[in-house]
């Protein structure tokens, strides 16, 4: 069973380190076996993360700051309007994180058709796509890392997010496309809680596809055995 977890989607939101420190909690408890899968639902307020591909290039232009994390991926950015999923589960064997992706970006994808936006994934690029008359839009972001086979980081859908914060980067490396959210695509206001629960919904069902075949089994107890 997933444990959820809410936090920062009203109200004050959840600072990105107090974030890492929750994702690294539950981390231990599904490698240990104590949970099966932990799913935490969030925003953020407005920070630059880098992950390890994340080239000097792709840095803030006006020196702002940047918390370098573990995850996938080159610079992203997290901040307000924008819904942010860490999806925490152990993989089955053998490790396919490529698949993992892909699952991620199904769940993104069925979540914009909820709300009227028809999202694509883009060959060669990971996330979630709006294909329009000046080019390839990203509305959803994914970066993932795998430690001990079980999963942490995750997914982060622009809702109503003011996008302004990307213009003084290069939002994953990439040069040759932009940013977009489900508010500019689908030309209403649609806010993180009005898709919140669809998004628990479809990750909590993939989650929950892999928590049997990715269970480790449970060691014999030498002493129990001869009993």
């Amino acid at each position: 069973m997933t444990t959820t977890r809410r936090t920062g989607l009203t109200g004050p939101p959840l600072d990105y380190d107090k974030g890492l420190r929750l994702q690294r909690e539950l981390h231990a408890d599904v490698v240990a076996g104590r949970l099966d899968s932990a799913l935490v639902l969030c925003q953020h307020p407005s920070v630059y993360t880098a992950g390890t591909r994340t080239q000097p290039a792709d840095l803030p232009r006006d020196g702002s700051p940047v918390t370098r994390v573990d995850r996938g991926g080159r610079i992203t950015w997290h901040g307000p309007g924008q819904l942010v999923a860490y999806p925490i589960v152990r993989l089955p064997e053998p490790l396919d994180v490529v698949a993992h992706v892909r699952a991620l970006e199904a769940c993104l994808i069925a979540v914009c058709a909820g709300v009227g936006v028809s999202a694509v994934r883009v060959e060669g690029r990971s996330g979630a796509w709006v294909r329009g008359p000046l080019g390839d839009e990203k509305v959803a972001a994914v970066g993932v890392r795998v430690a001990e086979g079980v999963t942490m980081h995750g997914v982060a859908l622009n809702c109503d997010a003011d996008l302004s914060p990307y213009a003084g980067i290069v939002p994953c490396g990439i040069t040759d496309a932009g940013v977009t959210s489900l508010t500019r695509a689908s030309g209403r206001r649609v806010a993180v809680t009005d898709v919140a629960d669809a998004l628990e919904t479809s990750l909590t069902a993939y989650l929950t596809s892999l928590e049997t075949v990715g269970r480790v089994p449970a060691r014999p107890d030498p002493v129990g055995a001869h009993r």
